[in-house]
């Protein structure tokens, strides 16, 4: 048994072109996505939330645990795995695999701990 890395590029993937080549430079640039992410989340949450505001009163707090707790998964491999081999695909489904992990293991298994924090 190897690596993750070796792993990831021996297994054969549904057409059967072989595995997803991985990359140290995919985890860095999937790092740098799930800051993206995560900051892209709170601004699409903070302006509609601000015209809401005039109308509606939000308990303190409530959009940075929107902003933590915003989950995403199979839905997001899917559509990586769905694009064509030109389009950069093992670039995109690797960083699709680490953003989708973080949200599930980091996101998934504070969020409880944050919302008590906050309380």
């Amino acid at each position: 048994m190897g690596n993750l890395a070796d792993i990831v590029t021996t297994r054969k993937d549904s057409r059967g072109s072989g595995g997803i080549p991985f990359e140290l430079s995919f985890l860095y640039v999937g790092l740098l996505v799930i800051i993206i992410v995560i900051l892209s989340r709170f601004i699409s949450l903070a302006a509609p939330s601000y015209i809401f505001k005039l109308k509606y009163e939000f308990p303190k707090k409530t959009f940075l645990i929107m902003t933590w707790g915003g989950l995403r998964g199979g839905i997001s491999i899917a559509l990586a795995l769905s694009l064509a081999s030109n389009m950069e695909r093992n670039l995109i489904v690797s960083i699709t695999y680490i953003v989708v992990l973080f949200s599930i293991i980091v996101q998934g298994l504070t969020l409880g701990k944050l919302v008590k924090r906050l309380k």
